[in-house]
């Protein structure tokens, strides 16, 4: 892993005590999934409304999590209930902490593969609705990001595990001089708590 991204997540891990109980409830379930799933890959699919903005932090985030705690079977998604294309302040802010990008495909929809290993293992991110052919179709976990998927999407058909952790949506701050702030706001915290969730994998099964 990316020297500068190791230190990311450091800085995060140090951060759990700013994780409320409720959320951690929420984080430890999905931590007794990934300790008791046995399939090779376990897939996590990230749902939100436009999967273009905390969905994406999400797929990214837990990916990296994986890494940094060893857990190399873990594969990441994410998916939305309608197909936007993935946010340039999202973009931006991993640039910001040095990942690599390449973009490939339509303008209007690009694939953006995020890489954040010196050895070139990338996340790769679309935006894309549930019935995306790239997505697992059973036995996965769905983690929903927002509030309204959350509601919309009361039943995700084939998943085995259902949870909800919305996130304050950053498209507010769009067009301001706060937007970078807010944006990175919100990278850290989804990247602290799928932080927390890999780093109790172990501890789940008490």
């Amino acid at each position: 892993m990316k020297s500068s991204i190791k230190n990311y997540c450091d800085r995060r891990s140090a951060e759990f005590d700013l994780i409320s109980e409720e959320r951690k409830t929420e984080l430890l379930k999905l931590s007794a999934y990934l300790r008791y799933k046995d399939t090779d890959p376990i897939n996590l699919v990230f749902i939100c409304t436009h999967n273009s903005r905390r969905s994406i932090f999400g797929q990214v985030w837990a990916k990296v999590a994986a890494h940094y705690y060893g857990k190399g079977n873990v594969e990441t998604h994410s998916t939305g209930t309608q197909e936007t294309n993935i946010a340039s302040s999202v973009v931006y802010t991993f640039s910001s902490l040095e990942f690599d990008l390449v973009v490939a495909g339509d303008e209007e929809n690009s694939r953006h593969f995020f890489i954040f290993d010196d050895r070139s293992n990338a996340c790769i991110c679309q935006s894309k609705t549930l019935e995306h052919h790239s997505l697992p179709k059973s036995e996965f976990g769905a983690i929903m990001t927002c509030a309204s998927a959350d509601q919309a999407c009361p039943i995700v058909s084939g998943s085995e595990l259902r949870l909800s952790l919305p996130f304050e949506d950053p498209k507010h701050s769009d067009g301001t001089s706060n937007a970078q702030q807010e944006y990175r706001k919100c990278s850290n915290q989804i990247a602290r708590e799928m932080l927390f969730a890999f780093a109790n994998i172990r501890k789940s099964e008490h």
